[in-house]
Formats: C-alpha cells, structure tokens, sequence
C-alpha cells in the first residue's frame, strides 16, 4: 500500500505559491489551471469548467468496484493578511485563511500517490471545488451535473484544524458541521441633527437592540441541547459624528447543528425585525441568503475513514484519531454532497496556528504528506472494503 510518495518540497513550493497567489470564489482561473496541468502531468484528463473554475479527475482502475469522490476547495477569502511570510498574499485584500491552498496541494498530491499505486478495483474522482466561502459551489457543481458525469458511491472530504494537534485526524459519525444562513437587514429611519434625536426615527439604536435582542433567541427560543449561534458581523451606518443617519445596514449569520433549529432561528429573526419596526416607526427589510446544510456524516463512511485513520497512525506513529470529535458550528458547502451521497467529513489538525479566517493564519506545511497518505490510504480502504462484502 506504500505509494511513490510526491516529493515533499514540491508540495511545500506549490502550496506556498498558491498562498502567495489566492482567488475568491469563481476567480480561481491561475488555481485552476495549475491544478489542471499538474493532473495532466500525472496521466489524467481533467474535466474544467464546473462552477466556472471547478477541476474534476478521474483513475479510473478497470476494474469493478466502488466510485469514491475526494474533494478539495480552492478559494480564498476577502481578507487583508498580516502574516509576515515570504509567501505572504501578493492579492490585496485576499489571502488563503482557511487553508484552501493546503487542501489543494493534499488531494493533488494524492492524485500522484494514486497514480502510482491504484486501488485494486474501483473509480477515485478528484473534485478541486470552486466557491467554498459562501459561494455553495459544491451545491453549483452538482446542479452541473457533478454526480451525472462522475457517478459516485461515497464522497469524502478534509479541512485543516487549528488547535488540534499537527496531523492529528478526526472524524465523527452524524453532524460534523453546522447549517448556517446569512443575513443582511436593513433599517431605514429618518436622519436628523444629533441633539434633535426627536425629530428623526434613528436606525442604529433600533439596530443595537437588535443585536442584542436576537442573542434571546439562541437563549430562549431554542433547545439548549442542541447547538447554535446568531452572530452580527457587520454594522454599517453614519458618515459624521454629528448626524442621525438614515440608514443602517447589519449582516451576519445562523448556525445550529439540526435544520428545524436554523429554521426557527430564521422565524425568530424576522419577527423580531417586523416587530421592532413597529414599536420603533422603521422600516426593515431583511434578505436571507440560501442557507448550507448542516454536514452529516453517514455511519458507513465515517467507519471507513476512522478505519484508515488508524492504518495512517500506525505508519506514521503519530497521534491517536479522534473518532469522535466535537461538532463545531462552523459551515462547510460539502454539506450539499453529502445530501446526495453517503460520506465522511474529516479534520486534520494544524497544531497551534492562528484560527481559521484569522488575517495572520497559514497552513502548517508539516501536514501535506498526512493529508496526502490519509486520501491514499482511504481509497484502498474502500476498495478493500466492497472486495470483503
């Protein structure tokens, strides 16, 4: 099962320069490109053009057997970085916070792991996925026809994981990540001077009560068993320190870990507008964009990828998985996938970094071959699998 492992300073040098280079979501035309012409370098043909910039690959061994999706993200965030790297972002403004670029390199590099040493039967399909951030490219991908093209059985995917130690996996069996809906309210008033608040309708108090009103609606409206969050991350008003606006724009995002939950935060959240518009004399519009799933890992997969996990820690003598690792209330679009098919979501830790969408995180270099051994390692445990059934 050992392949001819890719040269590791490759991988460092690639992941370090797609660091340097990000792409938002469906700008990733250099991403994709390298992707592509790495993949024909390796034997494959590459299929282009999913979600704009989406990259898919297929080994295809011949032989019957089970068709297993393995999926990289590729986009970057609208974030100016701090880190002081030489392979800092050259982007202004966008910098690869979530380790997309590290996720990249992993599956490319399992790409060449796989070609060198196949599964005994079977089809891998490499999915390098556009538009991660918000975007629902993974949803986008298979309304073009992703599982039509590349018929599949199981899909499996892995996110570097600050604060879990450095190559550490883990996995579980359910809700691995949350659902989430993103929000934007406007609040329309009427401006006024600052010392004649009367003869306005101000629309940041109105909107500061309603941060902090919507907290009740986790601590009060919900199942407190059940995992959830609103937060407000934006809140935009004024132009001087002397005049009422007229206007204040919030956005932010729901997450919980069951869907009914998200959706009695919703609810929750436009009654409290319509109300506080009423009792304020406002206007407020609220737009919820088209919310993630909450990501669900199917029994079958997730034993499957904590089988390998423990055939990975054996090689490398490295750390324990996690098998049962705590949910988090972050969004992931591999949600979507996994409505379709049967899968697992995995993390792979990236030691003691800065947090994910932090302006000073990297991906731990360190981790590449894990990550790479954990994808190849999965596609024979797969293979193995449906021979013994």
């Amino acid at each position: 099962m050992q392949p001819q492992s890719p040269d590791a300073a490759f991988l460092t040098a690639l992941r370090r320069d797609l660091h340097t280079h990000p792409e938002l979501r469906f700008e990733e035309k250099r991403t994709a490109s390298i992707v592509a012409e790495h993949l024909r370098r390796l034997g494959y043909e590459p299929h282009t053009g999913l979600a704009t910039t989406g990259v898919v690959a297929t080994l295809d061994t011949g032989r019957p057997g089970p068709a297993i999706m393995l999926r990289a993200d590729m986009d970057a965030l609208p974030i100016m970085e701090t880190g002081q790297a030489p392979w800092a972002s050259r982007a202004e403004g966008v910098m690869h916070a979530c380790g997309h670029d590290g996720h990249t390199v992993m599956l490319l590099g399992a790409a060449a792991a796989l070609a060198s040493d196949p599964p005994p039967c079977g089809k891998v399909h490499f999915v390098f996925q556009p538009g991660e951030e918000g975007g629902a490219g993974a949803q986008i991908m298979i309304d073009e026809g992703l599982f039509k093209l590349f018929p599949t059985d199981y899909c499996f995917g892995l996110h570097n994981w600050p604060g879990l130690p450095a190559g550490q996996m883990a996995v579980r069996s359910g809700p691995i990540m949350a659902g989430g809906w993103r929000f934007i309210i406007e609040i329309t008033g009427k401006g006024s001077h600052a010392a004649q608040p009367h003869l306005g309708r101000d629309p940041v108090t109105v909107g500061a009560a309603l941060v902090q009103e919507a907290q009740l609606l986790v601590a009060r409206r919900t199942d407190p068993l059940i995992p959830a969050v609103v937060s407000f991350c934006i809140f935009d008003a004024g132009t001087t320190d002397n005049i009422l606006p007229e206007k204040a724009r919030l956005a932010g995002t729901l997450r919980a870990l069951a869907p009914n939950v998200l959706g009695e935060l919703r609810d929750g959240l436009q009654l409290l507008c319509d109300g506080l518009a009423m009792a304020h004399g406002v206007a407020i519009s609220v737009h919820f964009h088209q919310p993630y799933p909450v990501t669900v890992n199917e029994d079958v997969a997730t034993h499957l990828a904590g089988k390998a996990m423990q055939v990975l820690e054996a090689d490398e003598d490295g750390p324990a998985p996690d098998l049962n690792i705590a949910p988090s209330l972050a969004s992931e679009d591999f949600g979507f996938m996994l409505q379709q098919k049967p899968g697992a979501y995995a993390m792979i830790g990236n030691g003691e970094s800065s947090k994910l969408h932090s302006p000073d995180y990297d991906f731990n270099d360190d981790v590449i071959h894990i990550g790479v051994r954990y994808w190849h390692i999965l596609a024979h445990m797969c293979a193995a699998s449906a021979a013994e059934a």
